[in-house]
Protein backbone atom coordinates (compact mmCIF):
# COMPACT_ATOMS: atom_id res chain seq x y z
CA UNK A 1 0.00 0.00 0.00
CA UNK A 2 2.99 2.51 0.89
CA UNK A 3 4.40 2.47 -2.64
CA UNK A 4 0.54 2.39 -4.48
CA UNK A 5 0.09 5.84 -1.94
CA UNK A 6 3.33 7.54 -3.38
CA UNK A 7 2.81 6.57 -7.25
CA UNK A 8 -0.88 7.73 -7.11
CA UNK A 9 -2.27 9.89 -4.64
CA UNK A 10 -0.59 13.48 -4.83
CA UNK A 11 1.13 14.34 -1.42
CA UNK A 12 1.41 17.82 -0.25
CA UNK A 13 4.86 17.69 1.09
CA UNK A 14 8.28 15.98 0.27
CA UNK A 15 7.98 13.63 3.44
CA UNK A 16 4.77 12.85 4.43
CA UNK A 17 5.23 10.95 7.70
CA UNK A 18 3.10 7.85 5.43
CA UNK A 19 1.46 6.21 8.52
CA UNK A 20 -0.54 3.36 7.52
CA UNK A 21 -3.95 3.35 9.16
CA UNK A 22 -5.86 -0.08 10.26
CA UNK A 23 -8.68 1.90 12.04
CA UNK A 24 -9.19 4.29 15.03
CA UNK A 25 -11.31 4.70 17.90
CA UNK A 26 -11.16 7.63 21.10
CA UNK A 27 -7.92 9.04 21.80
CA UNK A 28 -6.03 6.42 19.57
CA UNK A 29 -4.96 5.88 15.77
CA UNK A 30 -3.87 2.13 14.90
CA UNK A 31 -1.91 1.03 11.85
CA UNK A 32 -1.63 -2.09 9.32
CA UNK A 33 1.35 -3.18 12.01
CA UNK A 34 -0.60 -3.19 14.93
CA UNK A 35 1.24 0.24 16.07
CA UNK A 36 -0.63 2.60 18.43
CA UNK A 37 -0.63 5.82 18.26
CA UNK A 38 -1.93 8.49 20.73
CA UNK A 39 -3.44 11.02 18.74
CA UNK A 40 -2.28 14.78 20.12
CA UNK A 41 -3.27 16.34 16.84
CA UNK A 42 -6.94 15.06 15.97
CA UNK A 43 -6.98 15.67 12.15
CA UNK A 44 -5.53 19.11 12.41
CA UNK A 45 -8.39 20.33 14.71
CA UNK A 46 -10.85 18.38 13.14
CA UNK A 47 -11.67 15.25 15.43
CA UNK A 48 -13.57 17.44 18.12
CA UNK A 49 -15.34 14.01 19.92
CA UNK A 50 -12.03 12.03 19.20
CA UNK A 51 -11.92 8.55 16.55
CA UNK A 52 -15.38 6.92 15.82
CA UNK A 53 -17.25 8.18 18.56
CA UNK A 54 -20.71 6.31 18.80
CA UNK A 55 -23.58 9.20 18.91
CA UNK A 56 -21.12 10.13 15.78
CA UNK A 57 -21.57 7.00 14.07
CA UNK A 58 -25.07 6.49 15.17
CA UNK A 59 -26.40 9.31 13.60
CA UNK A 60 -24.35 8.98 10.24
CA UNK A 61 -25.91 5.36 9.90
CA UNK A 62 -29.15 6.35 10.65
CA UNK A 63 -29.11 9.25 7.97
CA UNK A 64 -27.30 6.69 5.37
CA UNK A 65 -30.69 4.34 6.02
CA UNK A 66 -32.63 7.39 4.95
CA UNK A 67 -31.22 9.00 1.95
CA UNK A 68 -27.61 10.23 0.94
CA UNK A 69 -27.78 13.19 -1.89
CA UNK A 70 -30.84 14.38 -3.24
CA UNK A 71 -31.37 17.92 -4.16
CA UNK A 72 -28.26 20.73 -4.33
CA UNK A 73 -27.85 22.95 -1.61
CA UNK A 74 -30.78 24.98 -0.17
CA UNK A 75 -33.39 23.68 -2.78
CA UNK A 76 -35.30 20.66 -0.43
CA UNK A 77 -35.55 20.47 2.90
CA UNK A 78 -33.63 18.27 4.75
CA UNK A 79 -33.96 17.41 8.30
CA UNK A 80 -30.03 16.88 9.67
CA UNK A 81 -29.13 20.06 7.95
CA UNK A 82 -32.13 22.38 9.26
CA UNK A 83 -31.41 20.88 12.83
CA UNK A 84 -27.51 21.49 12.81
CA UNK A 85 -28.02 25.07 11.45
CA UNK A 86 -30.93 25.64 14.45
CA UNK A 87 -28.79 24.20 16.68
CA UNK A 88 -25.92 27.07 15.74
CA UNK A 89 -28.12 30.34 15.91
CA UNK A 90 -29.25 29.01 19.35
CA UNK A 91 -25.97 28.91 20.70
CA UNK A 92 -24.64 32.23 18.36
CA UNK A 93 -25.22 35.62 19.62
CA UNK A 94 -27.58 37.92 17.65
CA UNK A 95 -27.67 38.30 15.10
CA UNK A 96 -25.84 35.60 13.93
CA UNK A 97 -29.21 33.32 13.19
CA UNK A 98 -28.67 32.03 9.53
CA UNK A 99 -25.74 29.63 7.69
CA UNK A 100 -24.53 28.49 4.48
CA UNK A 101 -23.45 25.06 4.82
CA UNK A 102 -20.57 23.81 2.62
CA UNK A 103 -18.09 21.32 1.95
CA UNK A 104 -14.71 22.97 4.03
CA UNK A 105 -13.80 25.40 5.81
CA UNK A 106 -11.84 26.99 2.78
CA UNK A 107 -15.24 26.71 0.50
CA UNK A 108 -17.10 28.87 3.67
CA UNK A 109 -14.30 31.12 3.28
CA UNK A 110 -14.81 31.98 -0.24
CA UNK A 111 -19.00 32.34 0.65
CA UNK A 112 -17.97 34.97 3.31
CA UNK A 113 -15.92 37.30 1.33
CA UNK A 114 -18.37 37.01 -1.64
CA UNK A 115 -20.94 37.97 0.98
CA UNK A 116 -19.19 40.87 1.94
CA UNK A 117 -18.23 41.99 -1.58
CA UNK A 118 -22.33 41.75 -2.04
CA UNK A 119 -23.66 43.55 0.98
CA UNK A 120 -21.20 46.37 0.90
CA UNK A 121 -20.42 47.14 -2.80
CA UNK A 122 -17.00 47.93 -1.99
CA UNK A 123 -13.77 45.96 -3.19
CA UNK A 124 -11.32 46.25 -0.70
CA UNK A 125 -10.04 43.69 1.36
CA UNK A 126 -8.22 43.79 4.62
CA UNK A 127 -6.21 41.08 5.84
CA UNK A 128 -3.74 39.89 8.75
CA UNK A 129 -0.21 39.01 8.10
CA UNK A 130 0.55 35.39 8.53
CA UNK A 131 -2.77 34.81 8.41
CA UNK A 132 -3.99 31.27 6.84
CA UNK A 133 -7.61 30.83 5.55
CA UNK A 134 -7.83 28.05 3.17
CA UNK A 135 -5.69 26.86 -0.52
CA UNK A 136 -8.70 28.03 -2.68
CA UNK A 137 -7.89 31.02 -5.07
CA UNK A 138 -9.86 33.98 -2.96
CA UNK A 139 -8.42 32.18 0.32
CA UNK A 140 -5.12 31.99 -0.77
CA UNK A 141 -5.59 35.52 -1.38
CA UNK A 142 -6.13 36.88 1.83
CA UNK A 143 -3.22 34.38 2.87
CA UNK A 144 -0.53 36.99 5.32
CA UNK A 145 2.06 34.85 3.42
CA UNK A 146 3.89 35.58 0.22
CA UNK A 147 6.24 32.37 -0.04
CA UNK A 148 2.98 30.40 -0.68
CA UNK A 149 1.48 32.64 -2.82
CA UNK A 150 4.34 33.91 -5.26
CA UNK A 151 3.63 30.70 -7.44
CA UNK A 152 0.06 30.97 -7.95
CA UNK A 153 -0.27 34.83 -8.76
CA UNK A 154 -2.65 36.89 -10.17
CA UNK A 155 -4.62 36.45 -7.36
CA UNK A 156 -7.65 38.73 -5.47
CA UNK A 157 -6.54 42.51 -5.86
CA UNK A 158 -7.39 44.90 -3.63
CA UNK A 159 -6.15 42.65 -0.69
CA UNK A 160 -4.35 45.14 2.12
CA UNK A 161 -2.54 43.54 4.88
CA UNK A 162 -2.06 45.02 9.08
CA UNK A 163 -0.52 43.24 11.44
CA UNK A 164 -2.42 41.30 14.16
CA UNK A 165 -2.74 42.68 17.20
CA UNK A 166 -1.45 46.43 15.76
CA UNK A 167 -4.23 48.67 16.57
CA UNK A 168 -2.55 51.56 15.02
CA UNK A 169 -3.15 49.82 12.12
CA UNK A 170 -6.83 50.15 12.46
CA UNK A 171 -7.25 53.41 10.63
CA UNK A 172 -6.57 51.36 7.30
CA UNK A 173 -9.91 50.38 7.79
CA UNK A 174 -11.89 52.74 5.72
CA UNK A 175 -15.26 53.54 3.96
CA UNK A 176 -14.07 51.89 1.17
CA UNK A 177 -13.64 48.17 3.26
CA UNK A 178 -15.46 45.47 2.58
CA UNK A 179 -14.84 43.46 5.42
CA UNK A 180 -11.50 42.68 7.41
CA UNK A 181 -11.00 39.00 7.37
CA UNK A 182 -9.04 37.58 10.78
CA UNK A 183 -8.47 34.19 12.62
CA UNK A 184 -9.50 34.67 15.95
CA UNK A 185 -6.62 33.14 16.64
CA UNK A 186 -4.07 33.26 14.67
CA UNK A 187 -3.34 29.19 13.99
CA UNK A 188 -0.56 28.88 11.34
CA UNK A 189 1.47 31.81 12.50
CA UNK A 190 1.58 30.05 15.87
CA UNK A 191 -1.22 30.28 17.80
CA UNK A 192 -1.45 34.12 18.60
CA UNK A 193 -4.34 34.93 20.49
CA UNK A 194 -5.42 38.90 20.58
CA UNK A 195 -4.47 41.14 23.21
CA UNK A 196 -4.97 44.54 24.81
CA UNK A 197 -8.74 44.46 23.76
CA UNK A 198 -7.31 43.59 19.90
CA UNK A 199 -10.51 42.26 18.42
CA UNK A 200 -12.96 44.88 20.68
CA UNK A 201 -11.38 47.75 18.46
CA UNK A 202 -11.38 46.14 15.12
CA UNK A 203 -14.83 45.60 15.93
CA UNK A 204 -15.39 49.22 17.04
CA UNK A 205 -13.57 50.54 13.57
CA UNK A 206 -15.58 48.34 11.02
CA UNK A 207 -18.54 49.36 12.49
CA UNK A 208 -17.84 53.55 12.06
CA UNK A 209 -16.84 53.11 8.45
CA UNK A 210 -19.55 50.20 7.56
CA UNK A 211 -17.19 47.40 6.95
CA UNK A 212 -17.88 43.74 7.57
CA UNK A 213 -15.75 41.87 10.12
CA UNK A 214 -15.29 38.30 9.12
CA UNK A 215 -14.04 35.80 12.06
CA UNK A 216 -12.19 32.83 10.61
CA UNK A 217 -13.17 29.99 13.53
CA UNK A 218 -12.11 27.07 11.79
CA UNK A 219 -9.56 26.15 13.83
CA UNK A 220 -10.95 27.93 17.10
CA UNK A 221 -14.01 26.80 16.66
CA UNK A 222 -16.65 24.19 18.20
CA UNK A 223 -15.43 23.94 21.74
CA UNK A 224 -11.75 23.96 21.18
CA UNK A 225 -11.04 26.89 23.47
CA UNK A 226 -13.19 26.52 26.38
CA UNK A 227 -16.20 28.02 24.57
CA UNK A 228 -18.20 27.38 21.57
CA UNK A 229 -16.35 30.00 19.67
CA UNK A 230 -12.93 31.83 20.20
CA UNK A 231 -14.34 35.20 19.75
CA UNK A 232 -16.82 34.60 22.39
CA UNK A 233 -13.03 34.97 24.67
CA UNK A 234 -12.79 38.47 23.37
CA UNK A 235 -16.35 40.82 23.68
CA UNK A 236 -16.22 40.39 19.98
CA UNK A 237 -19.03 39.44 17.52
CA UNK A 238 -18.34 39.53 14.12
CA UNK A 239 -20.73 40.38 11.01
CA UNK A 240 -20.01 36.52 9.40
CA UNK A 241 -18.16 33.54 11.56
CA UNK A 242 -17.09 31.02 10.01
CA UNK A 243 -16.44 27.22 10.72
CA UNK A 244 -15.62 23.69 9.65
CA UNK A 245 -12.93 21.38 10.71
CA UNK A 246 -14.03 20.40 14.13
CA UNK A 247 -17.93 20.99 13.63
CA UNK A 248 -18.07 17.83 11.22
CA UNK A 249 -17.20 14.79 13.62
CA UNK A 250 -14.41 14.07 11.32
CA UNK A 251 -16.45 14.41 8.66
CA UNK A 252 -15.47 17.35 5.58
CA UNK A 253 -17.29 20.38 6.61
CA UNK A 254 -17.36 24.50 6.29
CA UNK A 255 -20.09 26.84 7.37
CA UNK A 256 -20.22 30.82 7.49
CA UNK A 257 -23.10 32.11 9.58
CA UNK A 258 -24.50 36.11 9.79
CA UNK A 259 -27.73 37.77 10.12
CA UNK A 260 -30.30 37.46 7.54
CA UNK A 261 -30.59 40.49 6.40
CA UNK A 262 -26.97 39.48 5.30
CA UNK A 263 -27.83 35.97 4.19
CA UNK A 264 -30.86 36.47 2.23
CA UNK A 265 -28.68 38.88 0.04
CA UNK A 266 -27.16 35.57 -1.58
CA UNK A 267 -30.80 34.42 -3.24
CA UNK A 268 -30.73 37.49 -5.37
CA UNK A 269 -28.99 40.23 -7.34
CA UNK A 270 -27.72 37.88 -8.77
CA UNK A 271 -30.11 34.66 -8.39
CA UNK A 272 -27.73 31.39 -6.65
CA UNK A 273 -25.30 33.88 -5.22
CA UNK A 274 -23.51 31.24 -4.29
CA UNK A 275 -24.08 27.44 -4.93
CA UNK A 276 -22.99 24.17 -4.03
CA UNK A 277 -24.01 20.84 -5.15
CA UNK A 278 -22.95 18.34 -1.71
CA UNK A 279 -22.80 21.75 0.63
CA UNK A 280 -24.99 20.22 3.57
CA UNK A 281 -24.80 17.18 2.29
CA UNK A 282 -27.51 14.82 5.02
CA UNK A 283 -25.07 12.21 5.72
CA UNK A 284 -22.09 15.20 7.21
CA UNK A 285 -24.75 17.41 8.51
CA UNK A 286 -26.16 14.82 10.99
CA UNK A 287 -22.67 13.97 11.85
CA UNK A 288 -22.27 17.57 12.79
CA UNK A 289 -24.96 18.12 14.58
CA UNK A 290 -24.72 14.84 16.93
CA UNK A 291 -21.09 15.90 16.95
CA UNK A 292 -22.42 19.88 18.37
CA UNK A 293 -25.64 18.37 20.69
CA UNK A 294 -22.33 16.84 22.41
CA UNK A 295 -19.87 19.76 22.77
CA UNK A 296 -22.60 21.88 23.62
CA UNK A 297 -24.90 19.52 26.34
CA UNK A 298 -21.37 18.34 27.76
CA UNK A 299 -18.96 19.05 30.61
CA UNK A 300 -16.38 19.10 27.49
CA UNK A 301 -15.61 22.81 27.17
CA UNK A 302 -15.78 23.00 30.99
CA UNK A 303 -13.01 20.17 31.05
CA UNK A 304 -11.13 22.08 28.04
CA UNK A 305 -9.63 24.52 30.48
CA UNK A 306 -8.99 21.99 32.82
CA UNK A 307 -6.84 19.87 30.65
CA UNK A 308 -5.38 23.18 29.56
CA UNK A 309 -4.05 23.73 32.36
CA UNK A 310 -2.68 20.28 33.05
CA UNK A 311 -0.91 20.45 29.28
CA UNK A 312 0.91 23.46 30.29
CA UNK A 313 1.90 22.10 34.20
CA UNK A 314 3.74 19.01 32.56
CA UNK A 315 5.08 20.26 29.78
CA UNK A 316 8.05 22.26 31.38
CA UNK A 317 11.37 22.09 29.94
CA UNK A 318 13.89 24.05 28.88
CA UNK A 319 14.00 23.44 25.05
CA UNK A 320 10.04 24.53 25.26
CA UNK A 321 10.18 28.05 25.52
CA UNK A 322 6.82 28.98 25.51
CA UNK A 323 3.16 27.61 25.21
CA UNK A 324 0.81 29.74 22.95
CA UNK A 325 -2.99 28.98 22.62
CA UNK A 326 -6.22 28.94 24.91
CA UNK A 327 -7.82 25.44 26.05
CA UNK A 328 -7.00 22.30 23.28
CA UNK A 329 -5.46 24.30 20.76
CA UNK A 330 -1.99 24.86 21.70
CA UNK A 331 1.34 25.33 20.37
CA UNK A 332 4.63 24.50 22.02
CA UNK A 333 7.49 26.98 20.77
CA UNK A 334 10.31 25.04 21.08
CA UNK A 335 13.99 26.86 20.97
CA UNK A 336 14.53 26.19 17.60
CA UNK A 337 13.16 24.29 14.34
CA UNK A 338 16.04 21.48 14.56
CA UNK A 339 14.69 20.96 18.07
CA UNK A 340 10.77 21.11 16.52
CA UNK A 341 11.50 18.39 14.11
CA UNK A 342 13.51 15.88 16.12
CA UNK A 343 10.51 15.81 18.50
CA UNK A 344 7.51 15.28 15.83
CA UNK A 345 9.83 12.68 14.53
CA UNK A 346 10.53 10.80 17.46
CA UNK A 347 6.94 11.40 19.04
CA UNK A 348 5.99 9.29 15.54
CA UNK A 349 8.89 6.35 16.63
CA UNK A 350 7.10 6.58 20.34
CA UNK A 351 3.55 6.31 19.33
CA UNK A 352 2.53 9.79 19.73
CA UNK A 353 1.10 11.99 16.89
CA UNK A 354 2.30 15.47 16.88
CA UNK A 355 2.47 18.07 14.13
CA UNK A 356 3.60 21.38 12.71
CA UNK A 357 2.15 24.68 11.93
CA UNK A 358 1.94 26.16 8.82
CA UNK A 359 4.20 29.23 9.03
CA UNK A 360 6.06 28.99 12.21
CA UNK A 361 9.22 26.47 11.99
CA UNK A 362 9.51 26.31 16.00
CA UNK A 363 5.67 25.41 16.70
CA UNK A 364 4.44 21.93 17.43
CA UNK A 365 1.09 21.54 17.50
CA UNK A 366 -1.07 19.91 19.92
CA UNK A 367 -4.97 19.86 19.15
CA UNK A 368 -5.95 16.62 20.66
CA UNK A 369 -9.62 15.66 20.54
CA UNK A 370 -11.54 17.21 23.48
CA UNK A 371 -12.02 13.81 24.82
CA UNK A 372 -8.90 12.79 25.83
CA UNK A 373 -8.86 12.08 29.39
CA UNK A 374 -5.96 13.23 31.89
CA UNK A 375 -4.36 9.82 31.70
CA UNK A 376 -3.82 9.84 28.34
CA UNK A 377 -2.34 13.88 28.25
CA UNK A 378 -0.23 12.50 31.23
CA UNK A 379 0.79 9.78 29.41
CA UNK A 380 1.56 11.55 25.96
CA UNK A 381 3.41 14.86 28.09
CA UNK A 382 5.77 11.71 29.43
CA UNK A 383 6.66 10.71 26.11
CA UNK A 384 7.23 14.32 24.90
CA UNK A 385 9.81 15.33 28.19
CA UNK A 386 11.48 12.03 27.75
CA UNK A 387 12.12 13.04 24.09
CA UNK A 388 13.21 16.32 25.02
CA UNK A 389 15.46 14.75 27.99
CA UNK A 390 17.35 12.82 25.41
CA UNK A 391 17.64 15.59 22.48
CA UNK A 392 19.13 17.56 25.39
CA UNK A 393 21.63 15.28 26.16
Amino acid sequence: MTSDFFKYQTQTSPNPLAIEISHASGSYIYDTNNKTYLDFVAGVSACTLGHNHPKVINAIKSQLDKHLHVMVYGEFIQKSAVELSKLLAENLPHPLEKTYLTNSGTEAIEGALKLAKRATGRTEIIAAKKAYHGSTMGALSVMGFEERKQAFRPLLPDVTYINFNNALELNKITTKTACVILETIQGGAGFIEPTNNYLEKVRAQCTKVGTLLILDEIQPGIGRTGKLFGFQHYNCIPDIVVTGKGLGGGMPIGAFTASAKLMDLLQDNPKLGHITTFGGHPVIAASALATLQEVVTSNLMEDTLKKEILFRTLLVHPLISEIRGKGLMLALIMTSETVTNQLILKSKDQGLVLFWLLFEPKAVRITPPLTISKDEITKGCAIIIDILNSIQH
